[in-house]
């Protein structure tokens, strides 16, 4: 279907100068800028519900609103990387992040929330034609055969940022102000302040890499995947493991996100571990993201030797374990078990990716194009999340992550069986 949008080419079909490791770091860098940024909202879910008087599911709405934009973005991002290639793509994908991280000041300044959700529904914009180019990009930059291992490894440097964001923001936003001894209205704008500040270094960090990205992208371009298959993502509808894939990879988002964004005021109840919120934000930057960072570098290897499907199905069965223990236990226990669980996410999404795109009988732009659009499961799990946390409590709420890491788990041992398939590079 000719002038239809691609979010991706074959893994087999690059450019000579494809697998150059300049081009792989210029790329991974990427991968670590969008998980600061994506990490940095779970202190923000804290910071809101405070500043706002918000309920938990009210709260979780920041993440709805951030990843929302994965499925509204997905197709007009794949226009913007056809049309400026992809190192023009992802230069215009940063400013756009840029703009939403500035207008954080802006909303905070006139107390309203629902502008605060605006600017992070632009923020996840951007990170959305950024994913749409650099999955499909990272896979490709080498042989075939090292997909599995160059996109765990992108996604190890990703989980690097994803232990900073929540530490550093945890540190500017849950500290003092509101969250002292004392919440007036004096309190309040200190707080509202320090949301700005968290926000403006963001921006500065992303004008940074924007300016970097802007002299490198040419060569980008040079070593991206060349020759689009003209596939539409619609034609991955007709692909029973690419609806598989996608399935799991929005069951894995909504999960993680689920969880990460109430890591903080979970630890911080008096039930479990019963610590201010910004040293519980501090350990959900240590423990949970930095269990995913290092299950990714630690993960990597591992690919090598161990079948993917088979990986995926141990990690999930745990996760699942994990859940349902923090469900029963109380203390140090589900303490420990629900900061477990980012260790055995560590491997979760380049694995589906890879796994999907090596069985899925749609071409693989309209794969990778349906897999980035599930990423939207990372707004609805979140809000169920907070429904039944609001109706229940936070341990009932570990229901939800539960039964999606089994779904996955079952996915993946359906995997080990299921044949490669031949892809069809024209729809």
């Amino acid at each position: 279907m000719a002038g239809t949008p691609t979010f991706g080419m074959s893994l087999a079909e690059t450019s000579p100068t494809a697998g150059r490791t300049g081009d792989f770091v210029a790329v991974t860098t990427l991968f670590f800028a969008w998980g600061f940024i994506t990490s940095t909202i779970d202190p923000l879910v804290t910071a809101v519900r405070t500043l706002f008087s918000l309920s938990y599911t009210e709260s979780m709405l920041t993440q709805f609103a951030f990843f929302t934009a994965y499925g509204i973005v997905s197709l007009p991002g794949a226009i913007i990387v056809a049309r400026l290639r992809y190192g023009g793509a992802i230069v215009a994908s940063l400013l756009a992040m840029l703009a939403g991280a500035l207008f954080i000041p802006v909303a905070t300044g006139l107390d309203t929330y629902g502008l605060v959700l605006a600017a992070l529904f632009v923020v996840g914009a951007g990170i959305t034609v950024l994913q749409v180019a650099a999955n499909p990009l990272a896979a490709a930059l080498g042989p075939p055969e090292g997909s599995h291992f160059r996109l765990t490894l992108s996604q190890a440097f990703n989980s690097l940022g994803t232990v900073l964001g929540p530490i550093m923001a945890s540190t500017v936003m849950l500290r003092g102000g509101v969250f002292g001894d004392h919440a007036g209205s004096a309190e309040r704008a200190q707080s509202f302040g320090n949301v700005d500040t968290a926000f403006l270094g963001m921006a500065a960090m992303i004008l940074v890499l924007a300016l970097f990205m802007g002299r490198v992208r040419k060569r980008l371009d040079r070593a991206a995947p060349v020759g689009g298959s003209g596939a539409s993502v619609w034609t991955a509808l007709g692909s029973r493991w690419a609806l598989l894939g996608a399935a799991a990879i929005f069951l894995y988002v909504g999960a993680e996100v689920s969880i990460g964004s109430s890591m903080i005021n979970f630890l911080s109840q008096r039930d479990v571990l019963g610590i201010p919120v910004d040293r519980a934000g501090q350990l959900l930057g240590v423990f949970y993201w930095g269990g995913a960072m290092v299950g990714r570098f630690a993960g990597s290897m591992v690919l090598r030797r161990v079948p993917a499907p088979l990986a995926l199905t141990v990690v999930a069965s745990v996760a699942t374990l994990l859940c349902l223990t923090v469900t029963q236990a109380a203390g140090g226990v589900a303490a420990v078990a629900a900061l477990a669980v980012g260790t055995m996410n560590a491997i979760m999404f380049p694995t589906i990716f890879t796994v999907t795109l090596e069985r899925s009988t749609a071409p693989t732009a309209a794969t990778s194009g349906l897999l980035c659009m599930a990423i939207v499961g990372g707004a609805v799990l979140p809000v169920m999340f907070g429904r039944i946390a609001d109706l229940a409590d936070l341990h009932a709420a570990f229901f939800v992550p539960m039964t999606a890491y089994a779904v996955i788990s079952l996915i993946a041992f359906a995997a080990r069986r299921a044949p490669i398939a031949a892809v069809p590079e024209s729809a």
